[in-house]
């Protein structure tokens, strides 16, 4: 099962980059007439709406939003397993925690007759109908958002020694005091530096997700490794506004970070500078899934049919920095985000893509003990 999920992680990101000539396909949902007011309440990660986004949803249907923004998938899961699936209309889990949500029964499917799924990325489709078809209901999960956690830095003050970053310049001594990264991606990061090496078995990372005593023998050894140069990171981040302020406020010159933030940053003229890094990036798609509790669903349905439209999608990667799986969304796109892209992803870095494996949940309990080890060290 992993290798499977991992080759299909792979091919969808690999086909992400064919998004802008890929022709729409006939679409086989049926366009009903959708609501026309009410509201949504939507449970998103906090970058992901900006807010002509948000207005041009509102003026052309009608459908006030209420949006909470979120920092991670850990936060999401636990206000769903709190309210028992109650208060929110939409949530954005991350492809490869299917895992965790699968027992926890907390998703509803969504009615795909009602979703013009032909829009968007058949590969980042299919993990809905793959990974979150929880009961042979069918799929509780679409692609919203696409991005992958490389490295960013300040190009006034610091430059790679090579043609890209690594991972290990987070930890190395030259930067000492001036680095950032989220706790448990920073720590996997060290991970894959430490293969790359020589300083750990090269495929060690990806095999901790099969077991837990080889997940605990790995994660040992990484873990000890990474509290050893805890002095020299600056700043834990736990959401996009934490990274930007990093980067341009706190110091920071390095920084493991997610793609959307720094890219926004270097957009609006800031001297940073996104990269996937030589170990290659790590991939992953946000999606949204409808809560059991979901009370507005055809006002779901006719957000859902907004954000698979070419042009919204096209303008809103303008502005968060992130992707789309919308075909053809990058035409509405300007020239200064293709710019940033072709920059990030230079060379063979997208065919060199981690896309991040399904997470069981022991595997995720196990690594929160790692990770508050490092935290309290």
């Amino acid at each position: 099962m992993t290798t499977d999920t991992k080759f299909s992680r792979r091919s969808v990101l690999k086909g992400a980059t064919t998004m802008g000539a890929a022709a729409l396909a006939t679409p086989l949902y049926v366009k009903r007439a959708l609501a026309s007011s009410g509201e949504v309440n939507i449970l998103m990660w906090s970058d992901y709406l900006p807010p002509e986004f948000i207005a041009g949803f509102e003026a052309e249907t009608g459908i006030k939003v209420n949006y909470t923004g979120i920092g991670s998938n850990e936060e999401i899961i636990n206000k769903m397993k709190a309210t028992k699936g109650q208060g929110f209309d939409i949530i954005s889990p991350t492809n490869n925690r299917s895992l965790q949500w699968g027992p926890l029964e907390l998703l509803q499917p969504f009615d795909l007759s009602k979703v013009n799924v032909d829009a968007v990325n058949p590969a980042m489709a299919k993990i809905g109908t793959d990974a979150w078809n929880f009961g042979d209901a069918g799929s509780h999960w679409l692609p919203h958002i696409w991005g992958t956690e490389g490295i960013a830095y300040r190009t006034d003050l610091w430059l790679p020694a090579g043609d890209a970053p690594s991972y290990g310049d987070v930890w190395s001594e030259e930067n000492a005091g001036k680095t950032m990264g989220r706790a448990h991606s920073m720590m996997l990061g060290a991970g894959l530096y430490m293969e790359a090496s020589g300083e750990m078995e090269p495929g060690s990372i990806w095999a901790a997700y099969e077991d837990e005593e080889t997940m605990r023998k790995v994660w040992g050894q990484v873990t000890d490794w990474c509290v050893a140069r805890k002095d020299r990171i600056k700043l834990i981040w736990n959401d996009a506004d934490t990274q930007k302020n990093g980067l341009l406020n706190e110091g920071v010159v390095v920084g493991q970070t997610w793609d959307g933030p720094p890219l926004a940053l270097k957009s609006a003229g800031e001297p940073v500078h996104y990269q996937a890094p030589v170990e290659g990036a790590m991939a992953w798609v946000d999606g949204m899934s409808m809560p059991i509790g979901a009370e507005n669903v055809e006002q779901v349905y006719a957000f859902i049919d907004y954000a698979y439209r070419q042009e919204p999608a096209g303008k809103a990667i303008d502005s968060h920095g992130y992707n789309s799986p919308v075909l053809g969304a990058d035409t509405y796109s300007g020239d200064t985000y293709k710019k940033n892209f072709s920059e990030a992803y230079p060379g063979d870095s997208l065919a060199n893509l981690n896309p991040w494996p399904a997470e069981a949940p022991w595997y995720a309990d196990v690594r929160t003990e790692f990770v508050n080890k490092f935290k309290s060290a």
